[in-house]
């Protein structure tokens, strides 16, 4: 049936309210393969609406190296936000923090280092040794503090990952994937706007030592952010980084590369297949009228109230459909915030989102004489 306009069809017990645009054109969109990637496992994400865009290998379950950090990371920005510890605080660096091996921040035994101080060291520069001694003042000691790694992991909806330390060290059985490393980029850059920002940080000194950030990208691409690179024998090359650009913000993770230069290249490649290709709008402003019954007023507003978003080909957001579900008629009282049914949101065939639909306003009670009006109206429907 094509709808031009508004068409209201009762089908069951469920009002269906279709909305088009007027004269649309069939949607005509050529959306070429993602480029070839030289890399054993990538995802590039929308991180506004989800979207994945283009993958390869996105659940293989692959060795994380410094990757790791960021759920290092994550766990403390957490523990921070609750107020269970301070950026200002000192930390007391144990042996085992000293002796750490890999990349390093260059603590030294027994010395107080403020938090602050060593969260940027393990996020800049990525040491080892300061992320051993982050998680050893946060939990108590490494073991208890990977407990809440895994925790916070499946929280996240991390369905692909384990960990074994705070640093990313080679071990059997800590692993992830690229499509985890995406979910938790983006709930880092949701939950910890403040913190998140260390991520662009391209170098820091401390102990008269100045070491860059590993991620070239934020030299090279002022849209770019953040976030991490990482690096074993087992794991390759690993770069995980988010792009903000034209109101549209973009999370790669290349795993597997052969060089630093490469997992670069790549990465550039993604994120400009991605922003090319694809945009990302908001759609919590939708809203439209719809009839309520036994009511002071005879229509009242409906709508998406939560922040929501979609990722479709670029100027394509004309052709979508709405089709409104209604749980019934609508009968007053109604409350502001009440979900009175669905908002199903399609293109090319296909629905590609569906939302709660509430009420945007009030819908208070008529007279008497109105609601046996609109009762004679409703047994005749």
């Amino acid at each position: 049936m094509k709808i031009n306009s508004f068409s209201l069809l009762l089908k069951s017990a469920f009002l269906i309210l279709f909305l088009t645009n007027v004269n649309a054109e069939e949607p005509r969109f050529y959306i070429p393969d993602a480029p070839a990637i030289a890399a054993e496992a990538f995802v590039v994400m929308d991180h506004n609406s989800g979207k994945i865009l283009a993958s390869h290998n996105e659940n293989e379950i692959r060795s994380p190296a410094s990757l790791t950090k960021l759920m290092t990371s994550y766990v403390i920005f957490k523990r921070l936000k609750e107020g269970f510890i301070t950026l200002d605080e000192e930390v007391k660096i144990s042996e085992k923090a000293w002796k750490t091996g890999g990349s390093r921040s260059f603590i030294e035994v027994g010395k107080m280092i403020k938090l602050e101080d060593l969260l940027k060291g393990m996020i800049i520069q990525s040491g080892n040794d300061a992320s051993v001694a982050l998680a050893e003042h946060v939990a108590g000691s490494e073991g208890t503090f990977v407990l809440f790694m895994n925790d916070y992991a499946q929280q996240i909806g991390m369905k692909n990952s384990n960990f074994e330390n705070s640093s990313g060290l080679p071990h059997d059985n800590q692993y992830t994937s690229a499509k985890d490393m995406a979910i938790l980029s983006s709930a880092m850059i949701r939950d910890f706007p403040d913190y998140y920002k260390w991520y662009s940080q391209k170098e820091f000194t401390y102990n008269n030592i100045t070491q860059p950030n590993r991620n070239k990208l934020l030299s090279r691409d002022s849209t770019v952010d953040g976030l991490k690179t990482g690096w074993t024998t087992k794991a390759g090359y690993c770069l995980v980084t988010s792009a903000n650009r034209v109101g549209m913000r973009l999370i790669s993770v290349v795993l597997g590369s052969e060089s630093p230069d490469i997992r670069t290249a790549e990465t550039e490649k993604l994120l400009d297949y991605g922003f090319r290709f694809f945009e990302t709008q908001s759609v919590n402003d939708i809203s439209h009228q719809v009839s309520v019954y036994k009511s002071k007023q005879a229509n009242i507003k409906v709508g998406v109230s939560d922040t929501s978003f979609l990722t479709l080909p670029r100027n394509q957001f004309k052709y979508t459909t709405q089709t409104i579900n209604l749980s019934g008629d609508l009968i007053a009282p109604i409350n502001k915030g009440d979900q009175v049914g669905t908002l199903v949101i399609s293109f090319s065939d296909e629905d590609i989102a569906t939302l709660p639909l509430i009420a945007l306003e009030d819908a208070t009670e008529g007279g008497i004489f109105t609601k046996m009006i609109d009762t004679i109206k409703l047994m005749f429907r």
